[in-house]
């Protein structure tokens, strides 16, 4: 079917008429295309490229709160500040309409000769990255197969070290793959059948020595053809390529974090058949990454990042961090208490220098954790890097600065917002403790109410005068309870391993005789209500 006749095509029509779009965009009258571009500009439009300020802008208008950013690259705080190049690129981009299989072999491949890999697919994110390694190392590109995929697979399993588990590797398990862990070479040799779609690792000093190193890793999957991806998504990427020269297949990388492009999109590096495997198995083509749809915008924020990276001055950024951090310590050192620490980066993740401030919060009245949630809460919102202190069982106390992509001058604003909190601190007292413990040792039959959804666990406690310890019985997965009681008021935390990962419990509520009741605080995951029944 032409796309030029009456009827409308549909988008598997455009996927397929790649070489008609080609030459249509040959034969358009560039005059007329020119004119459209400019009736897009914001200035015809009456739009403005301003970022606004920190007090008014685009989000504080939402009343959402922007955050000077003294934590780092997570991507729960937006990871990094796209370098003007990124913006730049992205801006020129979302003017245009290009056929997206086009564009992608010849980014991949620019981008692959700029890092030194035989291939590269940009995706939306390092986690994308390692869904679609996955699928195209069990499938390729096999049309049928790919259909089937994931009820029906040719490959069904991904090797895993113990040392490489960690919650990113979800992006393994959503793709139904069944995780094989292994914790020695001989099982990971005895694991290495033909069942084995992939080999997963995570880039971290762990993976770099022992005989679960990356290198031995790659040496026997080598020789079973089995393919071995490095997770080293907030690493630099290096030329020439560690993981590559080592033997792995894939590599991925994210690529708003140290490259500071665009924060949804990834790299996926490596084999070049492979790459452009996982591309086929992303949107736009109908297979299992439908969902990953990389825009244009990104595919060119990220080569721009890439095209950056290699013109900037790496040892200047970390000098310029070092001044930061030693300003900062410059304003704090004449408080009482205060000792400094400078911690240097273990690897190539985050690989910044950081400051450790510690003190004595009997004698500058304010703990690390009372702090943080109060320059959290200040104006200009300061987000640092953790900070450490109980009341009153703990009171020597700690905050770290991050440098990494904070901006110049934010020094100052990081170094005086610390400073006002440790010299003039809020009226801080000790918790009120009831006095008194009720009985609580025995079974409760526990209900959660989630925002949506319910659970039932069930908690076996012992307890000793206040102290709790016990036992946690929930739906799919078990965790050892450590709490306290106080009068009526209970406390219960617990850390749940699930695969790959853990949640962390937070139990706080009140006791009314053989019933009790509180909330719950998962982190990450939020928070909900429970009701507890002794049995």
């Amino acid at each position: 079917m032409s796309l030029f006749s009456k009827a409308r095509p549909t988008r598997r029509d455009v996927l397929k008429q790649s070489g008609v779009l080609s030459a249509a965009a040959v034969a358009a009258p560039l005059s007329a295309h020119a004119a459209t571009l400019a009736d897009d500009q914001p200035a015809r439009t009456g739009l403005s490229l301003s970022p606004g300020t920190p007090q008014d802008n685009i989000f504080t208008k939402l009343g959402v709160r922007p955050i000077v950013n003294a934590h780092g690259t997570f991507t729960i705080i937006t990871g990094s500040r796209s370098l003007p190049e990124v913006k730049q690129a992205m801006y020129e981009a979302s003017f245009y309409f290009v056929h997206l299989d086009e564009l992608m072999d010849k980014v991949g491949a620019d981008i692959a000769q700029m890092l030194g890999a035989p291939g590269c697919t940009v995706t939306t994110g390092c986690e994308a990255a390692i869904a679609l390694a996955t699928v195209a190392c069990s499938c390729g590109t096999n049309v049928e197969w790919s259909q089937a995929f994931p009820y029906k697979r040719l490959k069904s399993q991904v090797i895993i070290p113990k040392h490489s588990r960690n919650p990113y590797d979800f992006g393994v398990r959503m793709t139904g793959a069944e995780i094989v862990e292994v914790d020695s070479a001989e099982e990971f040799q005895a694991k290495l059948t033909d069942k084995v779609a992939m080999v997963y690792v995570l880039a971290s000093p762990a993976a770099e020595k022992g005989p679960l190193s990356v290198a031995n890793i790659c040496q026997m999957a080598r020789a079973k053809n089995v393919p071995v991806f490095v997770d080293a998504a907030a690493e630099e990427p290096l030329v020439p390529n560690k993981y590559i020269q080592a033997g792995a297949n894939l590599v991925g990388y994210s690529g708003g974090k140290c490259m500071r492009g665009p924060q949804a999109a990834g790299l996926l590096l490596g084999d070049k058949e492979l790459t452009k495997a996982a591309w086929f198995q992303a949107s736009p083509h109908h297979n299992y990454g439908r969902a990953y749809k990389v825009g244009k915008e990104e595919i060119m924020g990220i080569r721009a990042a890439v095209q950056q990276w290699g013109k900037r001055d790496h040892a200047a950024e970390q000098k310029m961090w070092m001044s930061w951090l030693k300003t900062i310590e410059a304003r704090l050192k004449p408080l009482q208490s205060t000792t400094f620490e400078y911690l240097e980066p273990e690897d190539l993740s985050n690989r910044s220098p950081r400051l450790r401030v510690h003190w004595d919060a009997n004698v500058l009245k304010i703990t690390g954790t009372e702090l943080t949630a109060k320059l959290d809460a200040g104006n200009p919102r300061v987000m640092l890097d953790g900070g450490t202190g109980i009341r009153p069982e703990n009171m020597a106390s700690s905050l770290t600065v991050m440098p990494y992509m904070m901006s110049p001058g934010e020094e100052k604003i990081v170094a005086d917002a610390i400073f006002a909190a440790l010299s003039h601190p809020d009226a801080y007292s000790n918790p009120v403790i009831a006095p008194g413990a009720s009985k609580v040792e025995g079974k409760w039959h526990v209900a959660i109410q989630y925002l949506r959804g319910k659970g039932e666990q069930e908690f076996e406690l012992k307890q000793s005068g206040s102290d709790l310890s016990g036992t946690q019985k929930g739906e799919l997965f078990n965790a050892t309870l450590k709490g306290s009681i106080h009068g009526n008021d209970i406390k219960l935390r617990s850390t749940m391993p699930v695969s790959g990962h853990q949640l962390d419990w937070n139990f706080k509520g009140t006791v009314a005789g053989d019933t009790a009741s509180g909330s719950v605080d998962l982190g990450e995951y939020g928070k909900a209500s429970w009701q507890a029944r002794k049995a």
